[in-house]
């Protein structure tokens, strides 16, 4: 007699039976063979184990060096990013050429279509067909059946009547409800509808009125109005796009009378550079590593930068005017920046130039270097911008009316609606030199006024005791309605020269032309309009107005009665 045993094995899916001639004998040979099973199976699962820990640890790798790849790259595009920046800074004038910088009066125009959609008219609820009182199911068919047996056909028959009856109700009731809620959608629909036909033609409406705003204000620019020019060279600069952003605000007066444009332009300041040049991924820290820019390039940057903001304003004006509104265009750039030594916010004019359209076509600003080429054009700066040193602009922008009216108070015996271009001659050389002496003594300088006479020479000369930009200075005063012509400076210029004077101040109650302004750049002249005039008159208290129509007018009159 033998014994049998059964060895199973759940892991490795093993089945057999063991025999022993006694039962002790099989029980060891299963016991022994379910060992060697689990030995087995105990080295199939550390295998696993360790193939599954090889993949984890190998994911992990795979995991750490796709994260390595994805900042290696980040810092390659960031770095990409930062030297197209730069290297667009550098070309900021060369990559505006190759735009026309001209407005397409047509495309200003809003054609947007109308994107409310339109409400969708509601579908109509059928009404289910009424039941019909001959209908078979309210009928019963009689029959021989109901001839033989009258009356329980009659109570078929009302049966079906009143079922009839019951279910042409109910269908009435619905058939109510359902038209009620028809007419209640086709209601708001309509509501929906009128509401919507509202919107499209205030919306059509308005954009009809922006197409005629657009062309009056081309017609009005093709005319030189004041405002419609403004508006345009506003656009313009508007448009254009540079490689860095910062806080862009332009300021724009139009003079129609010498088709000069005064341009005030709020530059950006040495925060707006960019201060990284490259972006390094360092794989042993696993870190990301900025490396700045060096201080002495960001500084040749932004004089580089603004140098190029200026040429180029004034190129893309030019560039756009294809009317000929614009004869010349003097160009500011200011700066507001924190005062480390006084913790105040300061905003110093920079830079001026004031370059006539003629002068200004004949340079090629695609050879050339801005710096060299806004110098050569006369423009004012300091040797190195970035040190935000103030400079004179070479015109001021109006603070007044630009008809130059406006209420005063009286001192020294003028009146509120005295009119400073109507003035006796010799009363406004007297005024200008009252109102210098007051500016250059406030200093501890000295003006000693010359002979008041119609010849039209030297009205006074301050002393300005400043050791650096002191010295002798002339004044001259213009009392004119007209524009004031290059002769007056070319006059002053002289006298400057044979007085042995440092400056030469010219003040009239009008205006300049261009030619006016070109010949006085680069030299020791400043020219103060009317506008100019008023605000120093006010800074020392002194209110009047400039009102050149008006004095036309009345000196006319003035010799008509002489």
């Amino acid at each position: 007699m033998s014994w049998k045993m059964e060895a199973r094995h759940a892991g490795l899916n093993k089945y057999r039976v063991v025999t022993g001639r006694t039962r002790r004998e099989a029980e060891e040979k299963a016991a022994a063979l379910l060992a060697t099973w689990d030995d087995i199976w105990q080295r199939q699962l550390e295998r696993e184990e360790k193939a599954a820990e090889r993949e984890r640890r190998q994911a992990e790798r795979d995991e750490i060096r796709a994260a390595q790849e994805r900042r290696s790259t980040d810092a390659a595009r960031d770095t990409e990013r930062l030297r197209n920046i730069v290297n667009k800074m550098g070309t900021a004038l060369r990559d505006a050429l190759a735009t026309d910088p001209t407005l397409d009066w047509e495309a200003l125009k809003d054609r947007s279509p109308f994107r409310v959609t339109k409400p969708l008219k509601p579908s109509v609820l059928p009404v289910p067909p009424e039941p019909q009182a001959e209908d078979k199911k309210y009928r019963p068919d009689r029959g021989l059946f109901g001839k033989m047996f009258s009356s329980r056909y009659e109570r078929h028959l009302k049966q079906g009547a009143d079922l009839f009856e019951k279910e042409h109700g109910e269908w009435e009731r619905q058939a109510s409800t359902i038209s009620q809620e028809n007419e209640r959608e086709a209601k708001a629909y309509e509501g929906r509808l009128n509401e919507w036909m509202k919107e499209k033609e205030a919306f059509e409406a308005s954009q009809a009125k922006q197409h005629e705003e657009i062309d009056i204000l081309r017609d009005q620019y093709s005319k030189f109005a004041k405002t419609a020019v403004t508006r345009y060279c506003q656009t313009v600069l508007e448009r254009s796009q540079y490689p860095v952003s910062f806080t862009r605000q332009v300021a724009l007066e139009y003079n129609d009378q010498n088709k000069i444009l005064l341009v005030e332009y709020e530059l950006p300041n040495l925060d707006d550079m960019p201060l990284l040049s490259e972006v390094k991924y360092i794989r042993s820290s696993d870190e990301l590593k900025e490396i700045p820019l060096p201080e002495s390039r960001r500084r040749d940057m932004y004089d580089s930068f603004v140098y190029q903001l200026s040429l180029r304003t004034i190129r893309e004006l030019y560039a756009a005017d294809r009317v000929g509104a614009l004869d010349s265009i003097v160009f500011n750039g200011w700066v507001t920046y924190k005062d480390k030594a006084t913790g105040k916010d300061a905003h110093p004019c920079i830079l001026s130039l004031q370059v006539s359209k003629t002068e200004f076509s004949d340079v090629d600003l695609s050879q050339v270097d801005p710096k060299t080429c806004f110098k050569a054009l006369k423009g004012v700066g300091a040797a190195k911008l970035h040190g935000l040193s103030p400079v004179p602009p070479i015109m001021a922008m109006s603070r007044q009316d630009d008809r130059f009216v406006a209420s005063y108070e009286v001192v020294d015996g003028l009146g509120e609606q005295d009119n400073l271009a109507a003035m006796d001659w010799e009363d406004f050389e007297h005024l200008v030199r009252e109102v210098f002496e007051a500016e250059f003594m406030v200093n501890g300088g000295e003006v000693k006024v010359t002979r008041a006479s119609r010849d039209r020479g030297v009205d006074a000369i301050a002393f300005d005791p400043d050791p650096i930009r002191g010295g002798k200075i002339a004044i001259q005063a213009k009392r004119y309605t007209n524009t004031v012509g290059v002769e007056a400076v070319r006059d002053l210029y002289g006298t400057v020269i044979n007085e042995g004077a440092t400056k030469g101040i010219l003040v009239t109650t009008s205006d300049y032309g261009p030619d006016a302004y070109d010949f006085a750049k680069g030299k020791p002249l400043i020219l103060l309009n009317g506008s100019n005039l008023l605000h120093l008159l006010e800074e020392h208290g002194h209110r009047a107005k400039i009102d050149l129509a008006e004095a036309r007018r009345i000196l006319a009159e003035r010799e008509g009665n002489v």
